[in-house]
């Protein structure tokens, strides 16, 4: 381009950007208000910090979801230590909103990592034990979204109870928009617990989960109210040992309780109590017009 053609296009592009000045100029009142924003200091951790650092813990367990493997005892708790520093750090940044000491919170929360994957493993053995179409646990740990929900929400449960805050829902809900299942981290879910297919689930904050449940898609465990001034109190049901509620059924309120071993069908509404070894069934009348 010669030097004419060059003095022809920044005059342009100058012209359009006198243009959109002009013509695109947003209120000042709106602008003041989200620069008094963008002025305060950000005291949480950026939410790509917090999903790397989690799915680096995930993937240390479960060396199945990734090809990077470890070679030997010592290679893995090196491993395990600059996580801990990574969360050292991580929690220090927002240490003003923190109960304890980062390091603390961080040393205490590795020394559960233990049991956090003996509980996982018992989910494993449940979809194995309960789903005919799951080949080997190779297959569930890789593959399935129920047990991928489960690792981020147990993950986020046992932080949650150092009352570290923001973090343990960015967990679950980073889990909630890779897999479609919405478990909130204050849940209370037991060991050997099942999701199949998953996708439409909803846990809420205060249900509480026995052993041995299994639970299809489509499914809410949510609340009567939405009042506000119920934040404080159980607002979601209990779930026994060895229930089973299967596709779209909807379970509601603090005081509900579905006994022992009972079985919950398909598109159920539920908002009283039902004792043990119970059957509660949906009925439908379907007409056909030719």
């Amino acid at each position: 381009m010669n030097q004419l053609g060059m003095i022809i296009v920044n005059f342009e592009i100058k012209k359009s950007k006198q243009n959109l000045t002009t013509n695109n100029m947003l209120p000042k009142s709106f602008l003041e208000q989200l620069c008094e924003k963008h002025s305060k200091p950000n005291t949480f951790p950026a939410t790509t910090v917090v999903k790397e650092l989690f799915t680096d813990i995930m993937l240390a367990m479960f060396p199945e979801q990734t090809q990077r493997h470890f070679g030997c005892v010592d290679e893995l708790q090196e491993a395990f230590d600059q996580i801990e520093l990574r969360l050292t750090r991580m929690l220090r940044s927002m240490q003003q909103h923190l109960r304890d000491d980062a390091r603390k919170i961080a040393s205490s929360y590795i020394q559960q990592l233990p049991e956090i994957y003996r509980i996982l493993l018992t989910d494993v053995q449940a979809i194995m034990a309960g789903d005919p179409a799951a080949q080997s646990e190779y297959e569930v740990i890789r593959a399935y979204p129920g047990f991928y929900a489960v690792i981020f929400y147990r993950l986020a449960n046992a932080l949650l109870k150092f009352d570290v805050p923001i973090v343990p829902r960015i967990l679950t809900e980073y889990a909630h928009s890779k897999t479609g299942i919405d478990i909130h981290p204050g849940a209370e879910i037991d060991e050997y617990f099942t999701i199949d297919h998953g996708t439409g689930i909803v846990i809420g904050e205060t249900t509480t989960i026995g052993k041995n449940v299994k639970i299809y898609q489509g499914v809410t465990l949510g609340a009567l109210s939405v009042s506000k001034s119920m934040a404080s109190m159980k607002r979601h049901p209990t779930i026994e040992d060895g229930v089973v509620i299967y596709a779209g059924a909807t379970i509601l309120g603090g005081e509900t309780v579905v006994g022992a071993n009972s079985i919950i069908g398909g598109n159920v509404w539920l908002t009283r109590s039902v004792p043990e070894n119970t059957k509660i069934y949906h009925q439908e009348q379907v007409k056909i017009l030719q």
